[in-house]
């Protein structure tokens, strides 16, 4: 994709074109067009209206797939083409223009179902890889993933290199729980940039699960300092608490009535001694699955939790289906909801796992606005599959909508 300030030139009109010159070249001299091609300024994927081509180069390389993150198959997977008599590899593919999507390149990887795999991590070490001819990527646990933004996809800046921004502080503490047996794992709370010269004002708490995207590839607290500069949501304390392991993730967050007794039993407390917070009014976030077990708790106290952010819930078919089709049928029957709800999902997403739940709620929620003045419901479907570059790009709207700034 084009850096920031570079306009992409090609010598060619379009791809079929340098594809129809190329086949009119002798074998031998095809690689120099592609090395021509490679070295056009702008770099790629390749976007032609509605339609991406993403390429690699490798000389050695015996087969190469793009690893994107809409197709739902497994391992999600397309196919690339070697260019005869080049190094070049390539794959075209239509895309609506508000596509913002993660993809990698897997060279040489065995094909094999992810669900399967012993060790991913190895094998994504190994095989995959970010496009060097991209400057636009996303990282998390160390991999770095390339971003296709179409032409009016989602921004997804770099907030933490936005200049003149007043910056909050971070505060790294170490947080142990009784209730889902864990310690010592890392808590991120940060305070606005005005919560040292204001000694006596307290604040509302937003808790964000899965602590470690936040703090690291989603930038929330750049994105909140850039927010509050520019009059878009209230200064607010927020608590990053990490998760755990993928599995103790799913345990904790799915069905776990220990985590809402984590979270109002053991962390308030321990913020509320650390921190100036306000002690009603608070805000809990999340995304997958994530958003549901904060969706669980401030369902179950929304006189306390007034606030609640869900980035692509999973409410649909699969991992208890039953518990995750509960949460639906309570925002359909609870007398009292949280008074400002964000809710997104992706269109590219699973479509009975994340798609048509997330509209079925959408219609609850509101229908329910049409007779409950106090709730602000916010519903956004983005041009993407489940990625951390589409949960980064909608979190600015979804933290503004949840804390706007006070009259």
């Amino acid at each position: 994709m084009l850096r920031e300030g570079v306009v992409a030139t090609y010598r060619w009109k379009s791809f079929i074109q340098f594809l129809c010159e190329v086949y009119q070249t002798p074998a031998r001299n095809r690689q120099a067009l592609a090395d021509e091609l490679l070295a056009s300024p702008g770099g790629f994927p390749w976007v032609e209206r509605n339609k991406a081509t993403f390429v690699f180069d490798s000389p050695s390389a015996q087969n190469v797939a793009l690893n994107i993150d809409i197709v739902n198959r497994d391992p999600p997977f397309e196919t690339m083409i070697r260019l005869d008599d080049t190094n070049l590899w390539y794959y075209q593919r239509h895309f609506e223009r508000d596509a913002l999507v993660d993809y990698m390149f897997a060279v040489d990887d065995p094909g094999t179902p992810l669900a399967q795999e012993l060790d991913l991590m190895q094998r994504v070490g190994r095989h995959w890889q970010a496009d060097p001819l991209n400057a636009q990527s996303i990282q998390a646990q160390s991999v770095d993933t390339s971003i296709l933004q179409m032409p009016r996809a989602r921004p997804v800046p770099s907030w933490r290199s936005m200049p003149g921004v007043p910056r909050g502080r971070i505060y790294r503490h170490r947080f142990s729980s009784t209730q889902l047996h864990f310690s010592q794992r890392s808590l991120w709370v940060y305070t606005p940039p005005d919560y040292d010269a204001a000694e006596v004002k307290s604040y509302r708490l937003l808790i964000l699960l899965d602590g470690q995207w936040a703090m690291n590839a989603l930038e929330v607290p750049y994105i909140v300092d850039a927010l509050i500069k520019h009059g878009r949501m209230q200064p607010i304390i927020i608590a990053m608490l990490a998760s755990g392991s993928q599995s103790e993730r799913l345990d904790e967050y799915i069905g776990n009535e220990k985590h809402y007794a984590m979270l109002a039993a053991e962390l308030l407390p321990f913020l509320q001694a650390e921190h100036r917070i306000q002690p009603l009014n608070l805000g809990l976030g999340g995304v997958g699955e994530g958003a549901v077990a904060a969706a669980h708790a401030a369902l179950k106290n929304p006189a306390i939790f007034g606030h609640l952010i869900m980035i692509s819930p999973p409410l649909g078919s699969r991992m208890a289906v039953h518990l995750l089709k509960e949460v639906a049928e309570r925002f359909r029957d609870l007398p009292i909801l949280p008074n400002r709800i964000f809710h997104s999902v992706g269109r590219y997403e699973h479509d009975m796992r994340y798609v048509q739940p997330a509209l079925a709620l959408r219609g609850i929620l509101e229908r329910r606005m049409l007779h409950d003045p106090d709730l602000a419901y916010r519903f956004v479907e983005l041009g993407s599959g489940h990625s951390l570059a589409a949960f980064k790009s909608v979190m600015p709207e979804a933290l503004a909508h949840a804390f706007p700034p006070e009259s």
